[in-house]
């Protein structure tokens, strides 16, 4: 066989070094010597590193040889570059790297004569490639601790608190804009990053991105209100960004404060909802009677009242999650149903044992669609974080009932329903939403209940999705402002 030359390892060392990094060089190091070789420590809680082959008397593993770890702490402590170590039947060559490292062989006798050769030679690029990796380890935590932190900023201003977000978001940059308008742009996650270039270009950099935490293929996009930057029926930045590419589609929120990001975001997945439908692939929320505004006065107390013993419950366990931490979980289940373990990062039986604590603390069977709406109304009406409120006899001011009676909620109700009866909604659009609310927005015995399939139910709802230029079928729904709509209608019906 023809000798290899030195010069023949060195192109080899550095061509493994640039392409394969630190594990290739090691692996083909070990193979090259017929021993282990690796990247030892003397301090054994600090070592790092890798280690391929077999060294003699041991089985092949990740754990480098003991003769390796007791010569690197002893050309450490000897303040020396480089050693050699005899023992039974093999030696340990070791050559210093940097941050106390050694890259260390451990060879059978006799080992190659050129084997200290080769691995002075492979020191100073291992010592480089593996200052490079680490580079790359900590640039990609810095990224998923931005990312992470730019989520939890998302969770606060979802969840009420904005003192802590405006605190986070100052760190990151940009600042958060306030007022703002709120744009979901739905795309295949290849796209994101072109949607976030285009997105911080016409923005100038001003806006706040944040990968949707419950839906993949959702950006979450907090743009500052410009007056003179949309105007009616034209948005540049919602042109631009569904032209990333042809499945692109965005919705937009109206120009809201800052504090009311949730409604923000609720009026962009709903726009969503509508652009799927639309050439363009970009919709506005559509104006439209709001049913906090309406119901605010006539239901503070109810809420107020319906919350206290969520507001001032303290967990047993200091583990467990308190008031507000409860209040954030039937606020995320309420707006995504199972998917909100993604959202909250817990445990699905997690989610399932909260939902069942809000139930018993709150009187509530949130199996049934009417007092999920009545949950959402009252999450709605009350400030979301920091105030407790002392709980009040189960008796205690007014009922559901007595709110929707309110004739501003009257006027809301028959103003929110008049859609599903003008002239341009569907054959039966009215009694299809009443029957499938009766069931408790489940698909399957909704469609038993009309004698249709399930996917023609299905259809039935996309209808009346774009009717409404509100979202039925993917959560956060329309469904409970219906379901209390036709409860505020049926209570103003002469009896």
């Amino acid at each position: 066989m023809r000798r290899v030359s030195r010069s023949d390892d060195v192109l080899k060392v550095h061509r493994l070094a640039h392409g394969g990094g630190s594990a290739a060089l090691l692996e083909w190091l070990a193979a090259r010597l017929g021993g282990w070789a690796g990247v030892v420590h003397p301090d054994p809680a600090a070592q790092h590193g890798a280690g391929a082959g077999t060294a003699p008397g041991r089985e092949q593993g990740l754990r480098p040889p003991e003769d390796a770890v007791r010569g690197a702490a002893e050309m450490s402590a000897r303040g020396v570059r480089s050693a050699v170590l005899h023992g039974a039947g093999s030696a340990t060559l070791l050559f210093a790297l940097d941050a106390g490292r050694a890259l260390a062989a451990v060879l059978p006798l006799p080992h190659p004569p050129d084997a200290a050769v080769l691995l002075a030679d492979a020191a100073v690029p291992l010592a480089l490639v593996l200052r490079a990796e680490e580079a790359e380890r900590r640039e990609g935590r810095a990224a998923t601790a931005e990312a992470r932190a730019r989520e939890a900023v998302l969770r606060l201003l979802m969840n009420g608190g904005l003192p802590a977000a405006h605190q986070i978001a100052e760190a990151l940059r940009p600042p958060l804009p306030d007022p703002i308008r709120l744009y979901v742009a739905e795309c295949r996650t290849g796209r994101r990053s072109e949607v976030t270039r285009v997105c911080q270009e016409l923005t100038g950099g001003r806006a706040w991105i944040v990968p949707c935490p419950v839906y993949v293929r959702h950006l979450i996009i907090l743009v500052p209100a410009d007056a003179d930057a949309v105007s009616a029926g034209h948005d540049p930045l919602a042109g631009a960004l569904s032209a990333v590419a042809p499945d692109c589609v965005v919705g937009v929120s109206g120009e809201l404060a800052l504090s009311q990001a949730p409604t923000a975001y609720t009026q962009a997945f709903h726009a969503l909802a509508v652009a799927r439908g639309r050439g363009e692939r970009h919709a506005r929320f559509g104006p439209g009677p709001e049913l906090e505004l309406a119901a605010h006065e006539a239901g503070a107390d109810w809420a107020a009242a319906l919350l206290a013993p969520l507001h001032a419950y303290e967990p047993r366990r200091p583990q467990d999650p308190g008031g507000q931490e409860l209040r954030a979980t039937a606020h995320g289940w309420l707006n995504f149903g199972s998917h909100a373990t993604r959202l909250l990062r817990v445990h699905r039986n997690t989610l399932s044992a909260r939902i069942r604590l809000v139930e018993t603390l709150l009187g509530l069977d949130l199996g049934r669609l009417g007092d999920q709406a009545a949950l959402s109304l009252a999450l709605r009406l009350t400030p979301g974080a920091g105030r407790r409120v002392a709980a009040a006899p189960p008796d205690a001011g007014p009922g559901l009932d007595e709110v929707l009676r309110d004739p501003r909620l009257t006027e809301w109700a028959r103003a929110h329903l008049s859609r599903l009866t003008g002239p341009d909604a569907p054959a039966g659009a009215r009694a299809t939403v009443r029957t499938w609310l009766a069931h408790d927005a489940r698909l399957v015995p909704a469609a038993a209940a009309l004698g249709v399939s399930v996917p023609g139910a299905r259809k039935r709802l996309a209808r009346i999705e774009a009717l409404l230029e509100r979202s039925l079928l993917q959560s956060p729904s329309v469904r409970y402002d219906l379901w209390l709509a036709h409860r505020a209608e049926e209570l103003a019906e002469p009896e």
